[in-house]
């Protein structure tokens, strides 16, 4: 506060000489002083590291800024937050515009590796891999749909030998978080209010979402909160926005606490290294650059890893932990052989299913002029510009291979209000990566047509794929290859959730937009009859796109679990003082959205650690 006062009193001097009429001015800049000061929302600062903490963050995404947020809560303990890339921007505020944060500075820009079985509608037959490069982490760049899994999923953690994360421990760090804004939930015992993290419906929908659900209950599921006793069933999707605005992690676990006196947030500071004793095996600090010179900070008590489920294996891997022939390979020293990077899994869907409608009914962008959209998101906090990255819907459904419970659906629909080209082919076809055949042919003949989307997306697969390094050099991106579509059943699945999906497009609360799927077959699956299973196969192959859902990568596990590379309280096996708490730690992919889950892993990742410090059993 010196420097402000040192300025306000100057500016008065400057009063007295200069006339009354600065004062309306100075009177509005240190108002605007104060209410940056105390606004929960305000950017936080970027600081220069100290050289030691009692612990060290790496990564400020969906789980690093929850942890960060936790352990400061202990005023004695001093926090350093490192974040690879920059805070977030007005453009990241804006639900709607999510598409339009890829391929740029605050993506890492990912490819998975060239595959014969998956992504053959892609260029070069590799699927992007958007990741968040950016304060908030991927809670920035995703579509901000808040889906927490099903019980079931955390049940199996805890069958697996991690005791504390079935379903009746983790739900309480669920309803922690969470401020639940929908006036129907209010009184919900699995939703929360008054927590750091706001959850609410868009403010503005478009009647294709009510047929969606309407849909839905015509085939026989039930409309129904998917994040409560049952997750069988369709909603209006639920999202991570405040006011009609994005709600990063963020904005709503760092901002709020941005003036408190034990946390250093360091900004575009990019970790290169854990520090590593290699007699006593622990962990002390970290090596990092920041405006392109390399540094060095400690770490007293832990060093904890939330760079998510690439940056996170691959800072260990660089630093001596993974798999012994891998990093030697790569000419890398070894410290402890763990399976790090293995496991990887994610959710991928089948893209393209399309239906045209005669009504004006969709968001087409052309329909939509710029300045009254955006004044009335501005003004207002409504509008399309609202809708959370396009998607307007969710449900969970079984096909013919799901648990015979009925319980555990094996699939997800993601419904949007619009098509590959309602852009007119500016934003979409880009940041997918689709050839131009593929677009020029089935797609750009609807540019700027009224059209809707369902997604099928799988929920558990099979497959496992892996993390590898290039290189020791840590500015090199790491090898990535999900393994897509290589287990027919996975295959089989999809299949089968297309089907479906054609059952909720013919049912009849769609008939009054005069509904129809587009029949402009894909130029590769052409040779099949159109909609055959050999057709649908063929476009589940592809148009096969990410979820952005990559996790696994850590796996959490008892001690006998050759697979593991964490304990169940999150500690590196045979380091000291080293944590991974992020989406890596997931030993099967959650069933739905990740954003939810890894905020909860961070709730419960943080709580950990004070158990362990605040009662003395750290090891």
């Amino acid at each position: 506060m010196g420097v402000h006062v040192l300025l306000a009193s100057t500016a008065l001097k400057t009063i007295s000489v200069t006339g009354l009429w600065l004062i309306p001015l100075l009177l509005g800049a240190l108002t605007y002083h104060n209410y940056n000061s105390y606004d929960p929302e305000a950017k936080v600062l970027d600081k220069e590291p100290k050289r030691e903490y009692d612990f060290i963050v790496v990564g400020g995404g969906s789980a690093g800024a929850v942890v960060a947020n936790r352990l400061t809560e202990v005023m004695n303990w001093n926090v350093l937050l490192l974040e690879s890339g920059p805070d977030e921007n007005e453009i990241t505020d804006v639900p709607s515009l999510a598409g339009y944060l890829q391929l740029t500075k605050l993506d890492w820009q990912y490819k998975t590796e060239p595959t014969s079985y998956a992504c053959l509608g892609f260029k070069k037959r590799r699927c992007s891999w958007p990741r968040g490069k950016v304060l908030g982490g991927s809670s920035v760049l995703n579509y901000m749909i808040y889906v927490r899994g099903n019980k079931y999923d955390f049940d199996q953690w805890e069958s697996f030998g991690n005791p504390g994360w079935s379903y009746r421990d983790v739900l309480k760090y669920f309803i922690k978080s969470e401020d639940n804004r929908n006036p129907y939930l209010a009184k919900s015992k699995y939703h929360g209010r008054g927590g750091y993290l706001t959850v609410q419906e868009a403010p503005w929908r478009t009647p294709l979402v009510a047929a969606f659900v309407e849909a839905g209950v015509e085939i026989g599921y039930e409309n129904r909160d998917i994040n409560g006793a049952v997750q069988t069933g369709f909603m209006i999707a639920q999202g991570t926005i405040r006011r009609g605005s994005r709600c990063s992690t963020a904005k709503a676990f760092l901002r709020p606490i941005r003036t408190r006196r034990n946390l250093d947030v360091s900004l575009n500071t990019q970790v290169t290294r854990i520090l590593i004793n290699p007699v006593t095996m622990k962990a002390y600090g970290v090596e990092y650059i920041k405006r392109g010179m390399k540094r060095v900070v400690y770490a007293k008590k832990e060093v904890i890893l939330s760079a998510g489920a690439i940056n996170s294996p691959q800072l260990l891997m660089l630093s001596g932990i993974g798999p012994k022939d891998h990093l030697r390979n790569v000419g890398i020293r070894v410290l402890k052989d763990l399976p790090v990077g293995e496991n990887l899994q994610d959710h991928v869907g089948v893209g393209g299913l399309t239906f045209l409608v005669d009504k004006p009914v969709a968001i087409v962008q052309n329909r939509f002029q710029a300045f009254p959209v955006t004044m009335n998101y501005v003004i207002n906090e409504r509008g399309p510009m609202t809708v959370l990255g396009g998607l307007e819907g969710v449900a969970f459904v079984n096909t013919k291979y799901a648990n015979s419970t009925g319980l555990w659906p094996d699939v997800q629909f993601h419904m949007a209000p619009a098509s590959f080209s309602s852009d007119n082919g500016q934003i979409v076809r880009k940041i997918l990566g689709l050839t131009d055949e593929v677009y020029d042919t089935v797609y750009k003949p609807i540019a700027n047509k009224d059209a809707w989307t369902i997604m099928p997306l799988l929920l558990r697969p099979n497959t496992r794929g892996y993390v590898r390094l290039k290189s020791s050099n840590p500015f090199h991106y790491p090898i990535m290859n999900p393994r897509y579509h290589e287990n027919a059943l996975d295959v089989a699945r999809l299949v089968e959730g297309i089907k479906i999906a054609l059952k909720v497009a013919n049912a009849s609360p769609f008939k009054q937009f005069g509904s129809r799927l587009y029949m402009k077959p894909l130029p590769n699956c052409k040779q099949f009859k159109f909609m055959s299973d050999e057709y649908i196969e063929c476009q589940v192959r592809t148009i096969s796109m990410t979820i952005y859902h990559q996790c696994g990568t850590a796996k959490m596990g008892p001690e006998w679990d050759k697979e593991a590379v964490v304990d169940p309280r999150l500690r590196v096996y045979g380091v000291e003082g080293l944590r991974v708490i992020d989406a890596s730690i997931m030993p099967t992919i959650v069933s739905g959205n990740t954003n939810a889950a890894v905020i909860m892993i961070g709730e419960k990742g943080a709580d950990l650690i004070k158990e362990d410090w605040l009662s003395g059993k750290h090891r």
